[in-house]
C-alpha cells in the first residue's frame, strides 16, 4: 500500500513551523488540527502550519512536502497507533475505539492521496476557510516520472 511521507529538502520547516516534522515519517493532512480555529486566529507559524503544512507522525512536526512512500501493514498499524494516541492525549477524544476509527478516516484519506501516484512523487497541501468557515483543502502532485520530468497536477 501507499501512503505519504515526510521528505524534507532544507532546513526551511524548522524556521516556519512552531515543530518541524523528522525526515521519511509517515504524514496525514492534519486538518483536523485547525478545526477550532478561524481565520482570524491563525497568524504568524500558526498561520504558516494551516495554510501549507502536513502533520508528520510522531514527531507532531509539520512539513511542507511529502512524498509518495511503500508502506507495509505494520507501517499503517504504526501510523494509527500514533495518530489514536495523539488523538486520546492531545485532542481529547473520549476512549481508544473513538480515536481509532477517528485515525482510521485520517489514514485512510492520506492512502486515498497517494493512490494512483508514483512512488516518490511529491505532494503540497494548500488550506484556506471557504465563506462558510469550513476549511478547504487543495493538493499539488508533481509525479516522479522514470524519465525525470515531473508532471503537476491539482487532485
Amino acid at each position: 500500500m501507499k501512503l505519504l511521507r515526510v521528505i524534507v529538502f532544507d532546513g526551511s520547516d524548522a524556521r516556519v513551523f512552531d515543530r518541524a516534522a523528522q525526515p521519511d515519517e509517515w504524514a496525514v493532512s492534519g486538518a483536523f488540527a485547525f478545526a477550532h480555529l478561524s481565520p482570524e486566529h491563525l497568524t504568524g507559524k500558526t498561520r504558516q502550519a494551516f495554510a501549507n503544512g502536513f502533520l508528520g507522525l510522531p514527531s507532531l512536526g509539520r512539513a511542507t512536502f511529502v512524498s509518495v512512500g511503500e508502506a507495509t501493514a505494520k507501517d499503517r498499524a504504526t501510523l494509527l497507533d500514533a495518530l489514536a494516541s495523539h488523538f486520546v492525549d492531545d485532542w481529547g477524544a473520549p476512549d481508544r475505539d473513538t480515536a481509532l476509527e477517528a485515525a482510521r478516516e485520517e489514514v485512510q484519506f492520506a492512502a486515498d492521496l497517494a493512490q494512483g501516484l508514483a512512488l516518490n512523487s511529491l505532494l503540497t497541501v494548500s488550506r484556506t476557510f471557504d465563506e462558510d468557515g469550513r476549511i478547504r483543502e487543495a493538493f499539488r502532485a508533481i509525479d516522479a516520472r522514470p524519465d525525470g520530468e515531473g508532471q503537476r497536477e491539482t487532485l
